[in-house]
């Protein structure tokens, strides 16, 4: 079947919609008929080349749509279906059989060098998506809201509620104040965090993050965030969202002692940071990465979704729309900071 995708011919070139034609499905796979799709900061970088995805790619990571068919092994989802798209899983390598997915050992070529973008490549009118990696949505779920939670929010959020587990009355530092960093902003909220700060450079992204729940913010580019946060007692957890070696050793250093840092910012491939042993050791501090949020989505989606609905998460007040052929508009504002989360709608 012919199919509408954008297009990247190559490392930092625009998306460009084409006519491109979709192969037989296989036994285990799934048509879907493709709504929205988030752009995520992943994207991008790949793009870019920070990941050396291979060129041309249709990427996109953040779908959600209509199923439209299934292959004959298929049993999760049937067409008619609704559904969110998220990371893809080989479901028995070692990781994959502890539920700890987002760390399978073939999450790299699945996600990042399979002929579909982590399973998906949702820029398109069409995704062919895996039983593994399609998330059942209820029919009051507007799939706009819902595309973004396949990757930006469950990793924000996850970082939190899955990973960090702040205990009620502590304090979280995030740094970082895009999509991924006021999910986990609203995740800490959801946590009963009694300190929540915001770092970022943006005065309106800070802003936003009041809205939201900061009980403190802090302008990276007119204040010393390690300082700041040290001044309120220290972090008990800290979040690293921007991909920033700087941001990385400052999420550190303003830890409290027994802290524990996330990493879930991508820098491009072989970006180092410089810590200060000791200030790790004698502290008993801890860095880690998280991917995914260590969500399993077909669990951790549905629960998200519900506390949106309940207005506790309200992710859509940071969601910017645009029609699918404004998709160079849209990853351009993104990275200008014009916007947070843009999510495009394809019909």
């Amino acid at each position: 079947m012919n199919v509408t995708a954008a297009v990247v011919e190559r490392k930092g070139a625009p998306f460009e919609l084409r006519e491109l034609e979709l192969g037989e499905l296989r036994d285990d796979e799934v048509l879907v008929e493709v709504a929205a799709s988030g752009i995520c900061h992943t994207d991008l970088i790949c793009r870019d080349q920070w990941i050396p995805v291979p060129l041309p790619a249709v990427l996109g990571h953040e779908g959600a749509g209509v199923v439209a068919a299934v292959g004959s092994e298929v049993a999760a989802v049937a067409p008619g279906d609704r559904v969110a798209m998220s990371y893809d899983s080989c479901g028995t390598c070692p990781r994959c059989v502890r539920g700890k997915a987002a760390y399978c050992d073939a999450f790299f070529e699945r996600n990042f060098g399979a002929r579909s973008f982590f399973g998906q490549s949702s820029f398109a009118t069409h995704s062919v998506a895996r039983e593994r990696n399609v998330v059942t949505l209820d029919d009051d779920v507007p799939l706009e809201i819902a595309a973004p939670f396949g990757c930006g929010i469950q990793t924000g959020a996850g970082a939190v509620l899955n990973v960090l587990q702040p205990e009620p009355g502590s304090a979280m530092a995030i740094f970082g104040a895009g999509a991924l960093g006021l999910a986990a902003l609203l995740a800490a909220r959801l946590a009963g965090c009694g300190t929540i700060v915001a770092v970022d450079l943006r005065a309106s992204r800070l802003e936003l993050a009041r809205e939201l729940g900061a009980t403190h913010v802090v302008d990276a580019s007119d204040e010393d965030p390690v300082e700041a946060i040290r001044a309120l007692g220290g972090a008990d957890r800290s979040l690293e969202a921007t991909g920033s070696p700087q941001a990385l050793r400052a999420a550190v250093d303003c830890l409290a002692p027994v802290g524990v840092c996330g990493i879930v910012g991508a820098p491009a491939l072989g970006t180092e940071v410089s810590l200060d042993v000791n200030h790790v050791m004698t502290a008993g501090r801890v860095v880690r990465g998280i991917v995914e949020g260590e969500s399993v989505p077909q669990e951790f989606v549905p629960r998200l979704v519900d506390l949106w609905r309940r207005g506790e998460f309200p992710v859509d007040r940071f969601m910017t729309y645009y029609d699918f052929d404004q998709i160079e508009r849209a990853a351009r504002d993104a990275e200008a900071g014009v916007v947070v989360k843009p999510v495009l709608r394809m019909h």
